[in-house]
C-alpha cells in the first residue's frame, strides 16, 4: 500500500496576504512547516519530545514550486509525507490546495490522512533535514534511536 498523506485543514488569515490581496510567497514556507509539525505529532514523534532526547531535525534545503494563488478566507489543506529518508535525513513533500466548503467538512477533523491529495493544487514543495545531536554533529538514527528509525521505516514503506 502506498503511503498516506497526512493532512491539515486550514483558513487563510488576512495578515498572510500581499498587496496583490493573495498569500505571500514565503507564507507557504512557514505553511510546510505547520504541516511537518503536525504530521510528526500524528506519527507521535513531537519535535518537543525529540528535541528532549537530545536530537535537531534542522532544514537543509527547502524547495516550492507555485502553481496557482491562495487568497484571504480560502480554506486549504496541506498534505504531507516522506518522500526519501535515511539513518541520516529525512526527506518531506508537501502539496497546498485550495479546497471547497464541502471537502472541509467531509474531510475535516476526523480524517488525519488520505490516500491522495483533492482540491485545487496551489503549491508542492519539499524539504530536507539531516539528525543532529545537540552539538550540531550528524547522528545516524539508526545507531542512536533505532525505535525512532524503524517507526519512520513502518510509515515510510
Amino acid at each position: 500500500m502506498a503511503q498516506e498523506w497526512h493532512q491539515h485543514q486550514m483558513r487563510v488569515q488576512y495578515k498572510d496576504t500581499d498587496q496583490m490581496g493573495v498569500v505571500h510567497h514565503g507564507n507557504y514556507i512557514t505553511w510546510f512547516e505547520v504541516a511537518r509539525t503536525e504530521w510528526m505529532r500524528h506519527f507521535d514523534m513531537s519535535y518537543h519530545a525529540i528535541e528532549e532526547e537530545g536530537l535537531l531535525l534542522p532544514v537543509l534545503d527547502v524547495n516550492a514550486v507555485y502553481k496557482s494563488s491562495a487568497r484571504f478566507d480560502d480554506l486549504v489543506v496541506l498534505f504531507t509525507r516522506i518522500e526519501q529518508y535515511s539513518p541520516i535525513r529525512l526527506v518531506f513533500e508537501y502539496e497546498a490546495r485550495r479546497i471547497t466548503e464541502e471537502d472541509w467538512k467531509a474531510n475535516g477533523l476526523n480524517h488525519a490522512t488520505a490516500d491522495e491529495p483533492y482540491g485545487e493544487l496551489l503549491t508542492t514543495g519539499k524539504t530536507t533535514h539531516m539528525w543532529v545531536n545537540k552539538a550540531w554533529k550528524p547522528v545516524k538514527l539508526r545507531k542512536t534511536h533505532p525505535e525512532l528509525y524503524e517507526k519512520i521505516q513502518r510509515i515510510a514503506d
